[in-house]
């Protein structure tokens, strides 16, 4: 379908990061409402850290019908929230924010079911849909559920802690989580052995085997950053699979390395995508496009070389 021009009766969504220019979610979102013919536009802005609050009060108060967040915002806005869904509580952070009005029976619903005359009262709610990201990136490229695999998730920050207490909710036989700072690791630990007690969580490299390897460190953005583990302790000889959340490069020192290993590989569009379609279903009650998000964010990443 064509996709229409931009009037008074566009809606708008957007993402806020800092820095954003990099962000690929537009490119998916628009190509996403263009493909159902929405008359609907998702924007890109800068917002630095203290003007979070600001923005979003903002961006409620003109209509928006909702925005990702991105770095550094997902964890500050856990508190900026009016409400905070099932999938925030359970990660800890907030990546998906839906404007929503109060119908006339006194019950909350997305501002994308009222007509061009939003409600006076409007609330922010607070989603998370990165952990359901990365588990359709698996399945996606890799073909792998979580359950029963034993992993080793690589940092213990935000995107670290996701993705190891996700594979342990999921039904993991077994996460080692390995971050340079003990500490982190164990804060990590600790809080996965508590929430799932029947996964195994250990703070060392395996002896054995595993399943699959998460690197969800900042290794690899750069052409000259090293591996994200220690080669001398452990070999990617021992690895099924590799994801590596970084996706820009296409191909990573990491992923370069497992290939070579003979390892199965995937790169972190995929967990983009998966995002990018939770968060579109979120807002307009329709179902995310996700091949065509995926494309798209392809095409403005990579252009027209092929990523793999």
């Amino acid at each position: 379908m064509n996709e229409p021009g931009i009037n008074a009766s566009t809606r708008v969504c957007g993402v806020f990061g800092w820095p954003i220019r990099h962000s690929a979610s537009p490119a998916m979102h628009n190509a996403a409402f263009g493909g159902y013919g929405m008359n609907w536009k998702y924007l890109a802005f800068e917002v630095r850290p203290e003007k979070l609050r600001e923005a979003l009060l903002g961006a409620r108060s003109m209509g928006f019908m909702g925005v990702n967040l991105t770095l550094p915002h997902k964890l500050l806005a856990m508190e900026m929230m009016d409400v905070l869904d099932g999938t925030a509580l359970e990660w800890g952070a907030v990546n998906t924010v839906r404007f929503e009005g109060r119908a006339p029976d006194g019950s909350w619903h997305p501002l994308a079911g009222f007509d061009q005359n939003h409600p006076l009262e409007l609330r922010a709610q607070g989603f998370n849909t990165d952990a359901a990201g990365l588990e359709m990136g698996l399945r996606e490229d890799l073909q792998l559920g979580m359950a029963g695999l034993k992993v080793i998730v690589l940092g213990a920050g935000g995107a670290g802690r996701m993705a190891a207490l996700k594979c342990a909710s999921a039904g993991a036989q077994r996460v080692h989580v390995i971050n340079r700072t003990t500490a982190r690791a164990a804060e990590v630990a600790v809080e996965a052995a508590r929430r799932f007690p029947s996964a195994t969580i250990k703070m060392d490299y395996p002896s054995d085997s595993v399943d699959l390897l998460i690197n969800a460190t900042s290794l690899g953005l750069n052409p000259g950053d090293e591996l994200p583990f220690d080669s001398s302790v452990f070999s990617l000889s021992r690895v099924g699979a590799v994801y590596d959340m970084i996706y820009k490069p296409a191909e990573t020192r990491l992923i370069a390395a497992a290939k070579k290993a003979g390892c199965r590989t995937a790169n972190g569009i995929s967990m983009l995508a998966g995002q990018g379609a939770l968060a579109f279903e979120l807002w307009t009650g329709r179902p995310g496009p996700l091949i065509q998000m995926k494309r798209a964010a392809e095409q403005m990443i990579y252009g027209n070389e092929c990523h793999f």
